[in-house]
């Protein structure tokens, strides 16, 4: 049989997610941000989920081909724009939107013959200082782009350096003072934005990480109460026991050194699986629903932890790793990095299962009918 570990996608968490982010942002339509393969979930695995939004937005090109592959109808906006003139001819293929942040683009979509004009997303530099125009800059491009007769309607866009600390205001009062009086529909809000800065919704927001129950901090405790639920699990099984006196040491490195008699299992995953390898003694981890800790150096199949918090755990118990009871920020901060990079980095070895979309939704009708 293979190795017990596992990653369950829930779709119905992303469209509870997304429903949430959409009424926090009551009155700005919805871009559904699924780059890089839907943060990790997989974009076919969660395609159902994403119904209630407005758009959808990613940066690969063969994403986007995928997305309107799978039937989606509405706007899908490619968020770093396009690259060469075969992009363009694609994206007029496909009715994409696209991002353009520089005049090399401007000058592929100028050139380009065209059946039908493309929509943009015009990119203002307001301070994260990665793609976009300056916005003292940012008029004159508008104006070139507006003389462009293969561009159709031009949006105004720019994205936070630091929303997720509260910190926006001097952006935004950039990006008004630059876009004042030009017409278009705003596109401004990340995730953070969405959550704690109603001045930044304006008319699109795009929700990314929300979506899948990661806090945009990196930080779980950031999201408490705010409602949103986790659309991954990776979960595995411990496979092996030890029980260990003082000074005894665990793992590779002998990093960890017990002080009291104590039980560990061997959990079925290791960095060559997608968990962090930085991992500290410490992080968190669930063993039959309990949480616990793990201990010693994580190696590339196995890990350790500690069973003192529950002591009828044994071979065979289940172990989640990041899910509902344990979030994965709680794992990815003592790592030293966000839930962002966990759910992408999950091993193509890892199997997956989704849960049934329909069936989540039958039951929830039964129960409501039940109540």
């Amino acid at each position: 049989m293979p190795r017990p570990i596992s990653v369950r996608i829930h779709p119905e968490a992303i469209r509870h997610n997304l429903q949430l982010a959409a009424r926090s942002a009551a009155g700005a339509r919805v871009w559904a941000v699924v780059k890089a393969n839907a943060y990790g979930h997989g974009i076919e695995r969660i395609y159902a989920a994403l119904a209630d939004a407005d758009g959808i937005a990613l940066l690969d090109l063969d994403e986007a081909v995928r997305v309107r592959e799978l039937g989606w109808t509405k706007p899908i906006l490619l968020l770093e724009g396009v690259f060469d003139a075969a992009d363009v001819a694609t994206a007029v293929a496909h009715r994409l939107t696209v991002a353009v942040h520089c005049d090399e683009q401007l000058a592929l979509l100028a050139a380009a013959h065209t059946t039908q004009p493309i929509d943009i997303q015009l990119k203002m530099n307001s301070g994260m200082n990665r793609l976009g125009y300056q916005p003292d800059a940012y008029r004159a491009a508008w104006e070139r782009a507006r003389a462009i007769p293969t561009i159709g309607a031009i949006s105004l866009m720019t994205h936070f350096a630091n929303a997720d600390d509260g910190a926006i205001d001097w952006q935004l009062d950039r990006f008004d003072a630059a876009t004042a009086g030009i017409p278009g529909e705003r596109s401004l809000s990340n995730s953070a934005a969405v959550l704690w800065h109603p001045r930044a919704h304006r008319d699109w927001v795009r929700p990314g990480t929300i979506l899948y129950g990661a806090s945009p901090t990196g930080a779980a405790r950031h999201i408490e109460g705010v409602g949103l639920r986790a659309a991954m699990t990776l979960s595995s099984r411990i496979i092996g026991v030890q029980t260990l006196a003082p000074q005894d040491t665990i793992g590779y490195g002998r990093t960890y050194a017990v002080e009291q008699p104590m039980r560990i299992g061997v959990v079925a995953c290791g960095y060559a699986d997608g968990y962090p390898r930085h991992a500290p003694t410490g992080t968190p981890i669930a063993v039959d629903g309990v949480r616990t800790r793990v201990v010693g150096r994580v190696s590339m199949d196995m890990l350790t932890v500690d069973l003192t918090p529950c002591p009828n755990a044994g071979i065979g118990s289940h172990v989640e790793l990041w899910g509902e009871n344990v979030k994965v920020d709680d794992v990815a901060e003592p790592s030293g990095t966000i839930g962002y990079e966990l759910m992408c980095a999950v091993a193509r070895r890892v199997p997956v299962t989704v849960d049934d979309l329909d069936a989540v939704r039958r039951r929830e009708a039964e129960e409501g009918v039940a109540a």
